[in-house]
Order: structure tokens, then C-alpha cells, then sequence
């Protein structure tokens, strides 16, 4: 292989020259080739984003309002002689900073993992045939083909291109498509956005084909220069972090101003001003929910993994809990709710004649067309000749290819009539051709006929893209002029049976006459093939799920809407008396205003013969009207709805780029099922927020509840600063991580999707969160003034009031495992992370009680077996009054 020199850049040089300099060419490049050069350049990635190491997470953990308070209080420990107060708190530091970094670096390590996931697929041309590979697998010299919707996988010289428009906006900030070109350009100095005749990696193909010769990979390419300032850009918090945030700030304010007012009335009362000083640090960072975000993002990364188990890769973490409140999923028919595995079973002809698929591969014609059977092999040359896949038949006897869906199974037909392509293609060499874009609905080809002066057209499309073309029409009777009612006719029949329907047509056309849209006329109908997509196996379940769920789905199809009302009935989408709503339908309310449109759309179950722009339409109508949207898509022109909708699903096996970088969740499988598996885990993620968020405002507001009490019945403090601190650390820190690790409780698709616009502190959240702090606080304050009050010392009093309190938060972490159902109808071995984590928290106390050291630090000591069971009893009274809450609630349910 031959480097280039500056002297002459790959833009200059013609493209005989790319290929010998690249030791390549149209036939691409060996296997035994690609692994040698693979091994002398690297694979075709860019260096992953790095990631902080443990040590500098670790040191992260300080970088907060409280921690510094924490170090003030322990430097005044150290300061004044109190070394046993000043190493706790500094141990708890310590504890507090490791299990943060550990939190945050598995994150790290999971969302790397998930990327590894997200795999760029791409043709190349390889020893002569046409592979589909992993992007990374690229090397200099591989021969690519571009088409609308990819992501350009590296710098590529153009060799061939066909109406080939590039966006690389994220290379050069120009908004608009760039027109690309294979010619020579001689000016060696031209900048990135001026060499039309390259196209560099990251871009974006907008429209049309193009064919290169891949000449830098990794880093050596355009966005290999600039991955290090891409990789430091800086990240946005996801919404609900960011509301949370906000109300983390509220809620520390009015905690705040709460600590003050007790520390001044303490101040009053000749309270020794460092016993006020650690108090209300203490007291502030046990209420205080400061590891609110962490625990969030632990939340969200175990949601994360969860869906990439069930085949869904979350782009955006923010979209686990966001697809788990969708109340509307706007689906694709082909491939998501079907298996994207088109067989051709019927070609029809106009008159009414036709042939059948059977399956032994062979093809019969009824009775009408057996003296016509020279109209099959005429079709099946139409299919062959105006194609862009590629088929093979394996040594079990079953296909194989690559390219479109539709493409390859008008191949196989071709393929079981005879002859194949390559035998067309050697009697008819291909001259122009017009590429099939959905916006056109149509794809053509030219070849030469074998006639002087004339040349074979061939064209497949829609008939309703076809009739304007055509003049004449195949019959058993020969070629006739053109019946388009019989046409429309015969296209119903085969809709009528679920068949998605193609129609054929070829003609003759002078060797000069250009080949481009609007200039193809006077074409003569061959026939119209039905070709069949059988449903996903899941599907019909997946939507029944749904509508338990109380999620609307809406089927999205380009299908005539007979054949895509025949499948929503077989998917029970669609009732007997449901019709469907057209593109033409949606254009004509669209033009009449969003009122009418709205109309359309508020029940709509099918859209039939809709573009991928009107996608938009949709998205945009279903919003207006409340619905919070989920939307699949997987073509270029689908990128507008996955943005403009609440979350964008995109197809992660058939996808294009552009779709996939749109979306904010990607389906490996392309199946409608995953996307139901993962509004039930978005819905077990946002469950599992709300459990975790309420234990730790619930305890924190109980220890303000006790506080507060004390303060005002002019009882010395209940705890010691130390003892807060312990508190918050064997409690908080250990059952929030097991409660982020809840399964589901099993009725997640039984509930109806909350309200879009419902807060995370709705009135439940408010009533238990109350309910809880009202209780446990006032239960550990009436433990510590009967205490004082039957001669126990402060001291004692203290011991039995932290180990109240640790009971009390071991009780409300089960609790907290579910809102609606009662604790002894929940599974109770279901988290062993969570029941482990709570013995852990109780067994770590009993050991401080018991532990020298810890009885002088804390306080703590042992108590009796029967003091162990009176304040046993008195923790579960939370466990009555959060159970007789959960009781009213669902009575008053069931009662409206």
C-alpha cells in the first residue's frame, strides 16, 4: 500500500490513481489483505472517552457545601481535644467518599460498556461481493457504498456517486447538505468543506448513493483531529436531575433555616456553642438528601442495564424513566410489529390472471395465464434488473442477502423463475438509474436492449406512483392500452389478503432520452407483486400488553390501507368497523388547519400510505392533544418525529444512522416486544426513584420531627452529633443502593401511564412522606422523654433512641418497596441485595454496641433482651401506620 505525501493530497488525484496508490479496486480488497493492514493501522475507532480514574472520583466526592462543613466540624473537634469525635467523622468521610466513587465508577464502567453496544454497521466490497461489516473492521483501501440515511464510517475518496448530498455540519458547521462529486479537483490547498469529491467520517449522507475507496481510518481521519475536543464537550443533566436538583435546593434551605432556628434556641438555652456547631452539622447532612443524585444515577444505570438485557440500548439515560410514561406509541409496521422477512407469493396481472409461489420454490399460474407464461419471467426481469441487493442461496437451501427487504425478495423470485441477475444483467448491462428514495416512491433503471438505438427501461413503485408512467398494461392477451380502474382493482385484491403490493413496468426508451424523475412516460403495467411479511410471533401479546398498559399504539405504515387494515386486525389494533387514516387524508387536514388535524388523528389506530415526513405531522398532532409520544423510525427521513417526540426508538439492526443518532433508545431486535419490555422497566425505574427518594426525605424529615420536639419541650438534644452522623452512614448510604435494585412488583403494565405533567412529590409521595416523619419522630421523641422521665440518664436515654432510630429506618426501607401494596404481599426474598444490606445495617450498630471503641465514640452500649423487643415493638408501630395508609388509599380506590 502506498502512502500519499502532502505534496499530492487524495483530492487531487484521479481515481485510478486512489485505487493504485491504495493497492484496491472495484473488486475491493482480499480478506488475508484487511487483516494485514488492520494489524499495520488499528482498528477504525477513536480512543473511547476516558475515564476518570478511581482515585480522582474518590477525590470528587469532597467537592460539596456539607462535606466542607463536615471538615470544618472535625478540624473544631481535633482543635479543642475531641480526637474521638474528630477521627469518626472523619472516618465517615472516608466510608462516605469510597462508596460514592465506587457508585460513580461503576456508572462510568456500565455506560462504556453500553457504547460497545451501539455497533455502526456498513457495505463494503469485498473480493468481488458485497459484505455488510462492522464499521470499526475498516481499513485504508476497503471500497464502501454510501447510501441516504449512513453515517460515513471513514475519509473516503469518491470513486462513483449518484445525486450524493452529505450534511457535515459536524465538521464544518454548514447547515445545508454538501452536493459530492467524483471528479479530480486540482487545487491541493482547499479546505475540508470545499473537497467535494471526499467524504469524511461522521458526516451524515442526506440523499442519494455514492461508491469510494476508504483512505484514513481512526485518527488519521478529519474527525480523528478533532476527537479530543468533541470528547471534552461538556455534558447537559438530564431533565429530571435537574428537578431534582432544584428541589434538593429548596428543601436544604427551608432544612436549613430549621437548623438555625434550633441552633439559636439551643444557643438560649447556655448549650455549649461546639456541642450547638456539631448538632446542627449533623442534623444538616442527615436531612439533608445529598445523595440524592448519586442515587439517582445508580437508579438509572442499573434501568440501563436492565433494557440492554431485554434488547433496548439506552442513548439517553434520562429516557429509562421517560419511555416507562409514554401514554402513546407511534409503531412501524415493517420489521417492528412484523419479522422483515418479505417473501414474494403472488405476481397479478391487470386482466385478473395470476401466478403463486409454492413452497417448494416452484411457481404455478391458474388457469386463465398457463398460455401466457412468458409474462412471469418478464416480471421477474423487471425485479432483477431495476434491484440494489445482493442474494445467495445457502448449501441448508435458504436465502441470503443483503439491501432492502423488498429488493432482496424480488430477487429470490427472480432467482427461483431464472435466470438470475447476473445472467439479466450480462444480456442487458446496466446504463442509469434512478434510485429508490421514499420521498419518490419509486426506483428506475435503463439497460441496453440488445436493439439499435433503444435502451430497456425498468421501473418499481407504488401503482399509485406507476399509473402516470404507464400507457399500456400486460395481459394473458398480450400488451393492451391501460385499464387504471382494473389496476386499482386488482392492487385491492391482493391488499384485501394482507399482501404488501408492488407494482412492475418496463418500456423502451431512445439510447439518449435521460433517466430522471418526471421524464418517464408511455411504460407498459407488467404486474403487480404480493409479497408477504408474516407477524412477529410476540406482536399480537405485545399490543395486548400494551392496552392493559393503557397505551394507545398506532400502527405506521407506507402499505395500501386494505393490506395495513388487514394486519392491525390480525394484531387486534383494529377493529371490523375501524377504517384507516391515509397520507392523503393527513395532507388535506393539515392544509385545513391543526383543529382538523387533531380530529384525525385523536382516535386514529392505522395510518396507511403516510410518508416518513408526516411522521412529524403525527407526533406533533398527538402533542397537542396531551399524549405523551414514543415513536419508532429507522429511515432518514424519520429523524425529525424521533427528535420532536418524547422518546425517539430507533431500529438498531435496520436503522440508518441518522435515525439512530436521532433516538434517544435503540432496539437490537427491531422488535416491537422490546420496545414493551421497556416501558416496563422505564416504569420499574421510576418506581424505584420514587422508593428511593422517599426513604431518604422520610428519614431525614424524622430526625427533623425529633429535633424540633426536643427543642420545643426544652429536652437536652436527643443525639449526639456523632451519633446523627452514624446514623445517616448505616442507614442511608447502604438501603438506598439495595432499594435502586428493586425488580418490578409485577403489576407494572396493569397501571395506567402516570400523567406527563404529574410531579415526582405528588400528594402520595406528600401524605407518606409526612405520615412517615410525623410518626418516627414522634414516637423517638416520646421513647426519649419517657426515658428521661423514669430516671434514665441522658446518656442512656440516647443509646435507646439510636438504636430506636436504626430500627425504625431498617423497618421504613421495606416500607418503601412499594406504594400501593401491603409489605406482606410483597416478595420478600425478591432483593437480597436489599434484605443483606439491612442485616448489614443492623449488624453493624450491634457491633458498635458491643465494640470498645465504638461505646466511647458513640455512646452506644449494650441493652437487654427485653429492651430489645419493647423498642422492637414500638418500630413496627411505623410499620402499622404506613400499612393502614396503604389501606385507605386502595379503600378509597376501590370506592371511586
Amino acid at each position: 500500500m502506498t502512502e500519499h505525501s502532502s505534496q499530492d493530497p487524495w483530492h487531487c488525484l484521479p481515481p485510478e490513481e486512489v485505487a493504485s496508490r491504495l493497492d484496491s479496486g472495484a473488486s475491493g480488497l482480499a480478506a488475508g489483505e484487511v487483516e494485514e493492514r488492520r494489524r499495520r493501522v488499528g482498528r477504525n475507532t477513536l480512543p473511547p472517552p476516558s475515564l476518570p480514574g478511581f482515585p480522582r472520583l474518590f477525590l470528587r466526592q469532597f467537592v460539596s457545601p456539607l462535606i466542607y462543613v463536615l471538615v470544618a466540624a472535625m478540624l473544631v473537634s481535633l482543635s479543642v481535644g475531641k480526637l474521638a469525635d474528630a477521627s469518626f467523622i472523619g472516618i465517615i468521610l472516608l466510608v462516605n467518599a469510597l462508596i460514592g466513587a465506587f457508585q460513580e465508577y461503576h456508572a462510568h464502567r456500565s455506560a462504556q460498556a453500553l457504547r460497545k453496544l451501539m455497533v455502526s454497521r456498513v457495505l463494503a466490497v469485498r473480493e468481488g461481493e458485497t459484505v455488510e461489516v462492522n464499521a470499526e473492521e475498516l481499513v485504508p483501501g476497503d471500497l464502501v457504498l454510501l447510501s441516504s440515511g449512513d453515517r460515513v464510517p471513514a475519509d473516503i475518496r469518491l470513486m462513483e456517486v449518484a445525486g450524493l448530498q452529505v450534511d457535515e455540519s459536524v465538521l464544518t458547521g454548514e447547515s445545508l447538505p454538501v452536493t459530492k462529486t467524483a471528479e479530480t479537483l486540482p487545487e491541493p490547498g482547499l479546505p475540508v468543506a470545499d473537497r467535494a469529491n471526499q467524504c469524511f467520517a461522521g458526516s451524515l449522507v442526506a440523499a442519494g448513493r455514492g461508491r469510494g475507496l476508504v483512505f484514513a481510518t481512526g485518527l488519521q481521519t478529519e474527525m480523528g483531529r478533532l476527537s479530543s475536543s468533541l470528547a471534552a464537550a461538556e455534558q447537559v443533566s438530564p431533565p429530571l436531575f435537574q428537578r431534582l436538583e432544584r428541589f434538593s435546593k429548596k428543601i436544604t434551605v427551608a432544612l436549613l433555616v430549621t437548623v438555625a432556628v434550633l441552633a439559636a434556641v439551643e444557643l438560649a438555652r447556655d448549650t455549649p456553642p461546639l456541642v450547638i456547631f456539631m448538632t446542627a452539622v449533623a442534623l444538616a447532612v442527615s436531612a439533608i438528601p445529598e445523595g440524592l443524585p448519586m442515587a439517582l444515577t445508580v437508579v438509572l444505570s442499573i434501568g440501563t442495564r436492565r433494557m440492554a438485557k431485554r434488547h433496548v440500548i439506552v442513548r439517553k439515560l434520562v429516557a429509562v424513566e421517560s419511555l416507562g410514561s409514554c401514554t402513546v406509541i407511534a409503531a412501524d409496521k415493517t420489521g417492528t410489529l412484523t419479522r422483515n422477512h418479505l417473501t414474494a407469493h403472488q405476481v397479478a396481472l391487470v386482466d385478473g390472471g395470476e401466478f403463486h409461489h409454492r413452497n417448494n420454490g416452484n411457481w404455478e399460474a391458474t388457469a386463465s395465464v398457463r398460455r401466457a407464461r412468458g409474462l412471469l419471467p418478464r416480471a421477474c426481469r423487471v425485479a432483477a434488473l431495476c434491484n440494489e441487493a445482493q442474494v445467495s442461496r445457502r448449501d441448508d437451501g435458504h436465502w441470503q442477502g443483503s439491501g432492502d427487504a423488498v429488493d432482496q425478495a424480488l430477487l429470490v423470485m427472480a432467482e427461483q423463475v431464472g435466470p438470475g441477475r447476473q445472467a439479466l444483467l450480462d444480456a442487458h448491462p446496466l446504463e442509469d438509474q434512478i434510485h429508490y428514495e421514499p420521498a419518490l416512491g419509486y426506483a428506475a433503471s435503463r439497460h441496453a436492449s440488445g436493439a439499435p438505438g433503444e435502451s430497456l427501461i425498468c421501473v418499481k413503485g407504488a401503482l399509485e406512483k406507476l399509473l402516470p408512467m404507464c400507457s399500456r398494461m400486460a395481459t394473458t392477451s398480450g400488451d393492451m392500452a391501460l385499464d387504471p380502474e382494473a389496476a386499482l382493482a386488482a392492487m385491492q385484491r391482493l391488499a384485501e389478503g394482507g399482501a404488501r403490493v408492488l407494482a412492475l413496468a418496463d418500456g423502451t426508451a431512445v439510447d439518449d432520452a435521460p433517466l430522471a424523475p418526471g421524464q418517464l412516460h408511455d411504460l407498459c403495467l407488467v404486474g403487480l407483486v404480493g409479497m408477504h411479511d408474516p407477524l412477529r410471533p410476540e406482536a399480537v401479546a405485545s399490543v395486548q400488553a400494551c392496552h392493559e398498559a393503557g397505551i394507545q399504539v398506532c400502527m405506521l405504515t407506507g402499505d395500501h390501507p386494505r393490506t395495513a387494515l388487514t394486519i392491525a386486525r390480525e394484531l387486534k389494533l383494529a377493529g371490523p368497523e375501524d377504517q384507516a387514516v391515509t397520507g392523503t387524508q393527513l395532507a388535506r387536514a393539515e392544509g385545513e388547519g391543526s383543529g382538523a388535524l387533531d380530529a384525525l388523528t385523536v382516535g386514529a389506530r392505522v395510518y396507511a400510505r403516510v410518508s416518513p415526513e408526516q411522521k412529524l405531522t403525527i407526533v406533533k398532532s398527538l402533542q397537542r392533544q396531551g399524549q405523551f409520544v414514543a415513536v419508532t423510525g429507522d429511515g432518514v427521513n424519520d429523524a425529525p418525529a424521533l427528535r420532536s417526540a418524547h422518546v425517539g426508538v430507533a431500529m438498531g439492526e435496520r436503522g440508518t444512522e441518522v435515525a439512530k443518532e436521532s433516538a434517544d433508545l435503540l432496539l437490537t431486535d427491531d422488535n416491537f416486544a422490546s420496545v414493551v419490555a421497556g416501558v416496563e422497566e422505564g416504569r420499574i425505574a421510576y418506581q424505584n426513584i420514587r422508593k428511593v427518594v422517599f426513604f431518604l426525605i422520610s428519614t431525614g424529615a424524622a430526625e427533623v420531627v425529633l429535633f424540633v420536639l426536643a427543642t420545643a419541650m426544652g429536652l437536652p438534644l436527643p443525639l449526639t452529633p456523632v451519633q446523627l452522623l452514624w446514623l445517616n452512614l448505616v442507614t442511608n448510604s447502604i438501603q438506598s443502593i439495595g432499594l435502586a435494585l428493586e425488580p418490578g412488583e409485577g403489576d407494572e403494565m396493569q397501571r395506567a401511564p402516570r400523567s406527563p405533567g404529574e410531579s415526582l412529590f405528588n400528594p402520595l409521595m406528600v401524605r407518606r412522606v409526612v405520615t412517615s416523619g410525623l410518626v418516627m419522630g414522634g414516637l423517638g421523641f416520646t421513647c426519649f422523654y419517657w426515658l428521661l422521665e423514669h430516671g434514665w440518664t441522658v446518656e442512656e436515654a440516647r443509646n435507646s433512641l439510636l438504636l430506636l432510630m436504626v430500627l425504625f429506618e431498617n423497618v421504613q426501607v421495606f416500607n418503601s418497596r412499594s406504594e400501593t401494596r401491603s409489605i406482606f404481599r410483597q416478595r420478600f426474598f425478591a432483593n437480597p441485595v436489599l434484605l443483606l444490606g439491612t442485616l448489614a445495617a443492623q449488624g453493624l450498630h450491634i457491633l458498635a454496641m458491643y465494640s470498645p471503641l465504638m461505646q466511647q465514640v458513640l455512646g452506644a452500649s449494650p441493652v437487654t433482651l427485653e429492651h430489645w423487643g419493647a423498642l422492637l415493638a414500638v418500630a413496627l408501630l411505623q410499620l402499622l401506620a404506613m400499612e393502614l395508609l396503604v389501606l385507605l388509599r386502595n379503600a378509597r380506590g376501590a370506592a371511586s
